[in-house]
This record gives structure tokens, sequence and C-alpha cells, in this order.
């Protein structure tokens, strides 16, 4: 609101500034993703981080919406640079019996951040200007991007003693020609339909659908996010004490996320969806940090930034699509369970092409370090 006082914009005008940064995330997950393996996970989260900061602590200096836009669209193509490099380097750092906790845990930090900076703001916009506020996150993103270069390595040494052949140019033909990858993309795109349309239709069905009060809907809303942030890093857990394994457990998440979205769809009071509100936030999420090693698992090491960033702007095309096609059927239907009906056609869809996926198994050709 600050922000947009200070433009002259209406509240609601704010989400030009929302798609702009979308936009820009968008684009750069196939770019970044290709660069990644050209130049290395560290590499790129250097010039993800650094970039970013200067953009973010640039937006403070913010006095027109047209500059405010070209801002913030380049604050979403240094952010969306991140994702592929990370998934990289943990690939490459952590075996096939330890990716899974790490890879739950790496895919936490999104959860905590948005937590920590709507603490934080609040508090800090009682003493500092929003322009200032932006600085200060943009000067310690900077920070952290520079830390990155330093402390961070890239991927550990062969057991021969001698780097592994992982910054090269990619030879992208061969992601387009496995199988298992086109599978695998088509699953996160129907498990992002249902994930992602919940969390963006949620709020508004229960108001409509329920008579719910803003404040009411809000509150689940974000009981739905506590279950989030627990789930990711127990199921990367269960998968390592499992032996590494990924297509079963992602399955049985899929499947327990398409149920509990039916029985979500048919509540009737508040006590029901505070209750399972949290259940459901847990299941809505979960099969992301397994779904994500087993990409760079079936792509192999050498391809792993590539074919991360290709699958994740592929999977996004499911949460731009979900929220029209969940508003056609709400409004032509007026039917709180119809539209779950359509978000659960979504993870069905996904596990129904998970089944024809291969479980990859560890061998010198996909580069693994310690396998």
């Amino acid at each position: 609101m600050s922000v947009g006082s200070s433009l002259g914009l209406e509240v609601a005008a704010l989400n030009v500034f929302v798609t702009a940064f979308y936009t820009g995330y968008v684009l750069s997950n196939v770019i970044s993703g290709i660069a990644t393996d050209w130049f290395g996970g560290r590499m790129m989260l250097t010039l993800a981080l650094l970039p970013l900061g200067a953009a973010t602590a640039t937006f403070g200096f913010t006095t027109s919406v047209a500059f405010g836009l070209a801002t913030q669209a380049l604050m979403g193509f240094a952010a969306g640079a991140d994702n592929a490099a990370g998934v990289k380097l943990i690939t490459g750092w952590f075996g096939k019996k330890d990716r899974g906790r790490a890879m739950g845990l790496y895919f936490t930090a999104p959860t905590f951040g948005v937590i920590i900076t709507n603490a934080l703001v609040p508090v800090c916009i009682q003493w500092l200007a929003w322009s200032t506020i932006y600085q200060l996150f943009g000067f310690v993103t900077i920070a952290i991007g520079i830390a990155c270069f330093v402390f961070l390595r890239d991927v550990p040494p062969a057991p021969n003693g001698e780097p592994e052949r992982v910054h090269e140019k990619p030879k992208l033909t061969s992601l387009f020609r496995n199988r298992d990858l086109i599978f695998l993309t088509l699953a996160g795109f129907g498990a992002m339909w249902g994930s992602w349309g919940f969390t963006f239709w949620v709020n508004a069905l229960m108001i409509r659908g329920h008579g719910m009060s803003p404040i009411v809907a809000g509150g689940i809303v974000a009981l739905f996010g506590v279950g989030a942030i627990f789930g990711n890093p127990l199921m990367g857990l269960l998968s390592d004490l499992l032996g590494g394994v990924r297509k079963v457990p992602i399955m049985l998440c899929l499947s327990c996320f398409t149920v509990l979205l039916l029985v979500f769809g048919g509540l009737h009071t508040e006590q029901q969806f505070r209750l399972f509100a949290p259940v459901l936030g847990v299941a809505a999420f979960v099969y992301m940090p397994l779904l994500s090693t087993m990409v760079a698992e079936v792509a192999g090491l050498a391809l792993a930034g590539s074919a991360t960033g290709i699958t994740n702007a592929c999977w996004q095309l499911g949460t731009i699509l979900v929220p029209v096609v969940v508003g056609i059927v709400f409004q032509s239907t007026d039917s709180f369970y119809s539209a779950f009906v359509t978000l659960a056609a979504g993870p069905v869809f996904a596990i129904a092409c998970m089944t024809l996926v291969r479980e990859p198994r560890p061998s010198r050709a996909q580069n693994f370090p310690r396998e």
C-alpha cells in the first residue's frame, strides 16, 4: 500500500508489478538452467543474487510506474535463476541416499522467506520508508551473493580425483528425446495445476462458496501454509530412509493430494476447514522436492540445470492456466465442489504420467558423486 500511495496507484493496480516480476521469473528459468550447466551452480547463484539485490535496491528509487515495472521484471528474471543452480549443486554434492532430505530443506527456503519477510516488513514500515526497506533487502541479497561466491564450491571431484565434466555446453537434444523427462514434465504440470490452483482460488472459493469472512478464510489459508513448511523435509527424509526411492512416494503423495482435494471440496463448516487445511498443505507441495530430484537424476548431473529450468518453465503453464479454468467452472456451475473436482484432475493426470516414468538407477554415466 505504501508503494501504491507513493506512485499514485490503487491497491488492485499493484498486481501489474506482480505480473511483471512473474513474467521475468518464468522467462529466466530456461535460460538460467542452460547457463547453470555451462558455468556451474556456484557462478549462477552469484549471478542471480547480485543482480537481484541490485534490482531490489534500485526499486527503492522508483518514481514512475514504467520504471517500477522494468525493475520488477529484472528482479523476477534474476530471481528465477537460482532454482536450477541450487538443484544442480545439491545433485552434485549429495549422493542418492542423502539427496532427498537436502532437497526437502532447499524447497522449504521459499516458504520461510515469505514468512520472515511478512513478519519483518510490517514492523520495519513503522520506522522506515518502503523505499529504504527495499534498499536494505537489496544490499542484504548482494551480501548473500558475495558469500555464495566466496564459500560455495561446485561439484566435488570424481572418485579418480579428476574434476567432473559438468560445466560445458549442454546437449539439449538428448533432453527432448528423454521419454522419462517428458513424462516428468507432464506430471509436474498436473501436480502444479492442483497445488497452485488451490493456493490461488481457495480463499475466494471459501468466501463466495460458503460465505466466510476474508479474515476467517485467510486464517484457514495460513494453516495450509504451515502444513506445507513441514512436509517437504519430512518427505525428503522418508525417501532417503527408503534408499533413495522417488517414484512410489511421489505417486502416493499425489494420490493423497487428490483424495484430500475432493474431501476438502465436500466440507461445509469452519471447524472442518481448519482441521483439514494443514493436512492438505502437507500433501499439496510435499511431492515437489522428490519430483525436482527425479528430474535431475533422470537427466544426469551434466544436464541437471538445463532439465530443471526447462521442466520448471513448463510446470508454470499449469500455474498460469488453472486459475482461468477453475474460475470458468465455478462461474458456470456455482458449485464449490465442482471447482475442487477441477483442481483434483491435475494430480490425477500427474499420477497417470508417473506410472510411465522409469526410476533411474545410479551409474557412473550419470556422474553422481559417491554412488
